[in-house]
C-alpha cells in the first residue's frame, strides 16, 4: 500500500513539476511575445485606451500626438499632423498594425504608465509619474521639407546628419505613406493596400534598405590607401582603357569606357575627381582583401549601427571570403560586387570625413520632456568609430571639394558656399543603375556649421537608363545644401 502511495506521489509531483515548468515557460519566456503581439485583443484595447506623449521636431513642429475621444475621455486616438512627411521616421502606433519606427523604438517613453499592472499600482502608490512623456527630435522641419521636395516621387532616400554630434537633421524615404490612413474605419483596407503595394511604401529606404554604393565607396577605398600608406593622392597608376583582373577574363572599365586622363599615367587625386574605376580597381588590388575590409569596417561596415530603432547594416564580405578571388577585391574597391550600403551608412561615411575621421553615434531623439514641457533627459553626443586619422580626413576633404568644383559632382555646387562630395553610379543586374551622392558642407564657414548627407535614387528615378550620380543625385543634394545655407 505504502509503495503504491509513493508511486502516486511521485507521479503527482512529476505532473506538478511539468505544469510549473510549462507555466513558467509560458509566462516568462514566451509571455512577452504573446503580450506584445498586435493580434492580442487585450494589447489592442490597451493601446487605444492609453495616452501617448507628443513627438515634436527640433523647431517645435508637432508630428505625432494623442487626442481624447470627446465621448469617452479615457480613449485616445493617435494622429500625425504632418501626414507622410515623417512617416518613416516617426512610424505609427495603431490598433491593427502595432507600432513602427520611433513609435516602436521609444514606446516605453511615450506610453502612459496608467494601467492595472502591479508596477503601475506600485508607482502610483509611491508618488511616481504615470503620465506619458514626449520626445523632441533632432529633425529640422525646414530641412526635412526641403529634402522631401528635392527627392520628390523618385524612389530612394535622403539622410542628413550633423557630423559633429551625430544628430539626424533630416531623413526622407520615397515612396512614402500617410500613417493617418491606418487609423479609423478604413484602416484595414489601407494597411493591406500598403503591404501589397509593389513600390514598398512601408519600407524605410534610409535605414532598412541596402544598395551597392558604387563610386561613393571610393571615399572608403581612398581612406584605406592613405591610412595604410599603399597610396597617396599623388601616387601614379597606369591610365588604361580596361583593368585586367588577375586569374580571370573579367575587366574593369571606366564609366565612359575611355582612359581616365591622357592614357599614360593618372594620379589618385585625378582618378578620384573623375571617378575612374580602373585606378580604384588597381588600388583595391594593392590594398588586398584584408586592407580593404579593415578600412570599410572602420567606417562601420559589418557592424550593428546604434540607433533609436532597428536599422540594417552596411556590409562587405569578410577578407577570408576573398581567398583566391582577386577580381572580387578589385570590384569591391569600386563599390560593386557584394558590397551593400544603407543611405544612413553612407551619410556616416561623409560625416567621418567632415569630422576629422570620427563617426559619432547617430540619433533621432534629442530630448525627453514631461507633461509640463520640462526636459527630463537629453541625449549627449558620443563617439562610435574612428574611421581614419585627421590627416587622411583632411586630404579626403580636399579631394571631395574638388569633385564638386571641377569633377563629377558639379551639380551639387551652391553659389557662395564650399561643398565637398562624391558621386556614385552603381550598376544593378538587369536594371538601371542606382544614382548616389554623398558629401558635406559648407566647408570653412564660420557662421554656418557643415551638414553631411547621402542621397540615393533607385534605378535612376526619372532619368532611367541615363542616370548617373552626378546627373540625378547631385541636384537633390544641392537643394538640401542650399536650404541649409540659406536657412
Amino acid at each position: 500500500m505504502n509503495r503504491s502511495i509513493r508511486h502516486l506521489a511521485i507521479v503527482i509531483l512529476a505532473v506538478l513539476g511539468l505544469m510549473t515548468g510549462w507555466m513558467t515557460w509560458l509566462q516568462v519566456v514566451v509571455g512577452p511575445d504573446f503580450r506584445d503581439d498586435p493580434r492580442n485583443v487585450r494589447v489592442a484595447a490597451a493601446r487605444v485606451a492609453k495616452e501617448r506623449g507628443p513627438i515634436i521636431t527640433a523647431d517645435g513642429v508637432v508630428v505625432a500626438r494623442s487626442t481624447a475621444n470627446p465621448d469617452d475621455r479615457r480613449v485616445f486616438r493617435r494622429t500625425y499632423p504632418e501626414g507622410d512627411l515623417y512617416a518613416h521616421v516617426v512610424g505609427y502606433s495603431t490598433f491593427l498594425f502595432g507600432d513602427r519606427g520611433l513609435e516602436a523604438g521609444a514606446a516605453e517613453i511615450l506610453s502612459s504608465g496608467q494601467d492595472s499592472t502591479i508596477s503601475s499600482v506600485f508607482t502610483a502608490l509611491t508618488g511616481g509619474d504615470l503620465a506619458p512623456k514626449g520626445i523632441r527630435l533632432t529633425i529640422d522641419h525646414d530641412l526635412q521639407t526641403a529634402a522631401a521636395e528635392a527627392l520628390g516621387d523618385q524612389p530612394g532616400a535622403v539622410v542628413v546628419i550633423d557630423p559633429a554630434t551625430g544628430a539626424v537633421l533630416a531623413m526622407v524615404s520615397s515612396p512614402t505613406f500617410d500613417p493617418n490612413q491606418l487609423l479609423g474605419s478604413q484602416a484595414g483596407t489601407a494597411g493591406t493596400g500598403l503591404e501589397v503595394d509593389p513600390t514598398e511604401p512601408l519600407l524605410n529606404r534610409a535605414t532598412a534598405a541596402a544598395y551597392p554604393p558604387g563610386s561613393t565607396f571610393k571615399v572608403i577605398t581612398t581612406a584605406a590607401a592613405l591610412e595604410t600608406g599603399v597610396a597617396g593622392t599623388a601616387t601614379p597608376y597606369d591610365d588604361v582603357v580596361e583593368l585586367e583582373l588577375p586569374g580571370s577574363t573579367a575587366v574593369i572599365r571606366n564609366f565612359d569606357r575611355r582612359v581616365c586622363t591622357d592614357g599614360t599615367t593618372v594620379t589618385v587625386q585625378e582618378a578620384f575627381i573623375r571617378s575612374c574605376n580602373t585606378t580604384f580597381g588597381a588600388i583595391g588590388l594593392d590594398l588586398g582583401a584584408a586592407g580593404l575590409v579593415t578600412g570599410a569596417e572602420g567606417f562601420g561596415f559589418n557592424l550593428e549601427v546604434p540607433f533609436d530603432f532597428d536599422v540594417a547594416s552596411s556590409t562587405i564580405p569578410s577578407a577570408a571570403s576573398f581567398l583566391n578571388d582577386l577580381p572580387g577585391v578589385a570590384q569591391s574597391a569600386i563599390g560593386q560586387r557584394d558590397v551593400q550600403a544603407t543611405p544612413l551608412g553612407m551619410a556616416l561615411t561623409a560625416a567621418a570625413v567632415a569630422n576629422d575621421g570620427v563617426i559619432m553615434i547617430p540619433y533621432l531623439v534629442d530630448a525627453v520632456f514631461d507633461v509640463d514641457g520640462d526636459v527630463t533627459d537629453i541625449t549627449s553626443p558620443a563617439t562610435w568609430q574612428r574611421a581614419m586619422s585627421p590627416a587622411s580626413a583632411g586630404q579626403l576633404a580636399e579631394l571631395m571639394e574638388q569633385v564638386v568644383t571641377s569633377g563629377t559632382g558639379r551639380r551639387a555646387a551652391v553659389p557662395g558656399a564650399r561643398i565637398a562630395g562624391k558621386t556614385g553610379t552603381a550598376e544593378v543586374p538587369d536594371a538601371s543603375p542606382h544614382a548616389w551622392f554623398i558629401g558635406f558642407g559648407p566647408v570653412g564657414d564660420d557662421d554656418t556649421p557643415p551638414i553631411a548627407l547621402a542621397v540615393v535614387v533607385e534605378n535612376g528615378g526619372d532619368f532611367g537608363e541615363g542616370a548617373t550620380g552626378g546627373a540625378t543625385a547631385a541636384p537633390i543634394a544641392q537643394a538640401v545644401f542650399a536650404a541649409w545655407v540659406s536657412g
